[in-house]
Formats: structure tokens, C-alpha cells, sequence
């Protein structure tokens, strides 16, 4: 009787002794799954992500947007505005933009604090004058997309197309407090960069709307046209900026011989780009505002610099970096920023722009233009 007492007690007591050593082992199990993991390689993380979404999602998918989405997110994470990652499309169309020539609306755009699409200028008898939209109006969504910091470029990419289609635009007009949709027809668009006219007491206007490889030629075009002006005011208010090399072409012909602007690069290797001995020796004004920015504030600063002019209007933008586009091998494009540029003084004024010798503000309302009398007023007063 013992004996069999004994044995069951033998029996249950290795029965428990088995089961918490398998409870032990599942809970090392666990805990090790929950706790220790391996290093993957971006190849295998990529995989394994690929793997759950198949595996688990509920909804179909673009796997080609996935992919691109990817790209986009690497550069994103750099949290630069001016770095960007470009497909095959974005790439042509930025291409095309830099030549003067797209098929769009007609106008040219800044992304403003409140992350919307500032519309700052209107080309003359181009589809969006013909649909009434007007400077200073918000686009707010294009094809009922929603604008923001991270989908600017893409959206503002969105807003061209192919000539004879239409593009459905949100806009916020601010001096009548509404907000409405329009419908815009695409066309092709010959940038028209530069506009020039003579203005009272013999003085010649010349407004450069951006910096394209068209703008150097159309620029000389009109300052030729205006050689018996008494004195000339260069319009860049709203002027974003654009190619280095076109900036240097044209700031070379309005300052003396020296140094125009240098870059330097992360590992402090340095580009100068100077100008020759002729030079514009007239009485000079540039106008500038909030969104003159870039290229423009590479003129800007230069012409402040070497003395030759006045600045009249606003503190300018202040993007004091460059920009790079590199092709990559299947057509597609990163933007990145490669360097800072300096003014001649050896200032980088990124971030805090350039500060007009007569600072003027116009009315929100448009109803006068002080800042181009002022410019005026400085030129006869000379």
C-alpha cells in the first residue's frame, strides 16, 4: 500500500515537475521573442514590411507608389524644403520648368507658413488670367489633394499636365474672404521671364520674374532696348530665384570687376564666380520684398555690396543654399543641397535675407505701389 502511495506520488510530482519546466520554456520562448531580436539588413526590413502588407492588409494597393513613396520618404527625412526626390515625370517637368517652357496654367508659386500655394504672379492672356485667378490667391488643394509641407512639389507638379486637359484647383481669395473651385484648361506656357518699359523722367523698369535659362537673353534684350534710360530699377519682388549660372550672367553686366557670389561646400571647398570690369554706371535700384529669394537675393546682394545700387522694399527671403539635381539611372532625380553661397562681404544670409537700404511696405490691398515710387524717387534724386 505505501509502495503504491509512493508511485502516485512519484507520478504527480514529475507531472508538475514537467509541466513548470514547460511553462519555464514557453515563457524563455516569449520572452526571447519579445525581447531579442536580429539585425536585419535594409533589404531584408524592406521583405519582411512587403511581406506583412501582403500578408495582413485588408485593401488593394499601388506597389509602384509604395516604392516611390520610399524614395521620397529617405530625402523627407533630411527635413530640407529644397531636397527632393523626383520620379521620371517630376524630373521632366522640373527640366522643362528651368527651360522657360511647360504646358500649365500660367503662374508662378510660393509655398507660404501656413503651407499653401501662394499664387504671387499671373502670366498675361494665360489660362489662369482667363479663369480669374489673381495674385496673392491661396491654392489650397489641386484635385481635391490637400497641400502641405511634405506633398508641395508634388502637388505643385499636379498642377500641370497635358496640353487641352483641365486641372480642378481649391482657392482661398483672403481680400474677399471666400474660398471656391475652378476649373483650369492646361496649355503650353513660353515663360515670359522679363517684362521692361520706360517710365517717367526717362527711367527704365526692367521686372525679372525667375532666374531660367531663357532669362539671360531675354534680360539683355531689354536692357539694350532701355541703354538711353537716365537710370534703372530692377524688379524682383515675388522673384523665387532659379539657375545660378543665369543670375551670374546678368548680375556680371550691373557691377564692377570682383567677386559676385562664392559657394562653399560641406567639406569647405569653395566656388568663386566674378564678374568683369564693365559694368551698369547709372543710377540703380532693385526692388525686393518677402518672397525674393535665392538667385535673386544673389543679385541683390552683390549690387548692395559692391555699392553700384540701392535695395528698396522688404527684407528678402533669405535662402542662402544651393541645390543640385542628379539624375539617377532609371530617369528619376534627387534635388539635394550641396552648399551655402556668400555674398561678396563674405555674408550667408540664409535664414535671415538681405536688408533694403529703404525699407517700404505696400498696401495688402494693392490699391499703390510705394515701393516702386520710392524706387523712383531714389533715381531722381541720385
Amino acid at each position: 500500500m505505501n509502495n503504491k502511495k509512493s508511485f502516485f506520488t512519484g507520478v504527480i510530482s514529475g507531472m508538475i515537475a514537467l509541466f513548470v519546466i514547460n511553462s519555464f520554456a514557453t515563457n524563455i520562448t516569449l520572452i526571447y521573442r519579445r525581447f531579442v531580436v536580429k539585425e536585419l539588413t535594409q533589404k531584408q526590413k524592406i521583405e519582411e514590411i512587403q511581406s506583412v502588407v501582403d500578408k495582413y492588409y485588408v485593401n488593394e494597393y499601388d506597389e509602384n507608389l509604395m516604392e516611390e513613396t520610399m524614395y521620397k520618404g529617405m530625402i523627407a527625412s533630411l527635413k530640407d524644403p529644397y531636397s527632393y526626390y523626383m520620379t521620371k515625370q517630376e524630373l521632366t517637368d522640373f527640366l522643362e520648368d528651368t527651360e522657360g517652357n511647360y504646358v500649365g496654367i500660367g503662374i508662378m508659386v510660393n509655398l507660404t507658413e501656413d503651407e499653401k500655394i501662394l499664387i504671387n504672379k499671373v502670366f498675361e492672356n494665360s489660362p489662369a488670367e482667363e479663369s480669374g485667378l489673381k495674385i496673392n490667391d491661396k491654392i489650397t488643394k489641386v484635385e481635391d489633394k490637400e497641400v502641405s509641407l511634405e506633398n508641395y512639389q508634388d502637388v505643385v507638379s499636379d498642377i500641370k499636365g497635358e496640353e487641352g486637359s483641365k486641372v480642378k484647383l481649391t482657392v482661398y481669395r483672403e481680400s474677399e474672404n471666400k474660398t471656391f473651385d475652378t476649373e483650369v484648361t492646361r496649355k503650353s506656357i513660353d515663360v515670359p521671364t522679363v517684362e521692361h518699359k520706360m517710365l517717367e523722367d526717362n527711367i527704365g523698369y526692367i521686372s525679372i520674374s525667375q532666374f531660367d535659362r531663357v532669362t539671360s537673353s531675354q534680360f539683355k534684350e531689354a536692357f539694350n532696348s532701355l541703354n538711353s534710360a537716365n537710370g534703372l530699377i530692377i524688379d524682383l519682388r515675388n522673384n523665387p530665384g532659379g539657375l545660378l549660372t543665369t543670375v551670374n550672367e546678368i548680375t556680371d553686366m550691373l557691377v564692377p570687376e570682383g567677386t559676385i557670389t562664392y559657394i562653399e561646400d560641406k567639406n569647405g571647398n569653395r566656388d568663386y564666380h566674378s564678374s568683369d570690369a564693365n559694368y551698369y554706371n547709372k543710377p540703380l535700384v532693385i526692388l525686393v520684398n518677402g518672397n525674393s529669394a535665392s538667385a535673386s537675393e544673389v543679385l541683390s546682394g552683390a549690387v548692395k555690396d559692391f555699392g553700384v545700387g540701392k535695395l528698396v522694399g522688404e527684407t528678402t527671403y533669405g535662402k542662402g543654399v544651393v541645390q543640385n539635381m542628379y539624375k539617377l539611372s532609371d530617369g528619376s532625380g534627387v534635388k539635394v543641397t550641396i552648399a551655402k553661397y556668400y555674398t561678396p562681404s563674405g555674408v550667408c544670409i540664409d535664414g535671415t535675407g538681405i536688408e533694403p537700404d529703404y525699407k517700404v511696405t505696400n498696401p495688402t490691398d494693392n490699391s499703390q505701389d510705394l515701393q516702386l515710387e520710392k524706387a523712383i524717387e531714389v533715381i531722381k534724386n541720385w
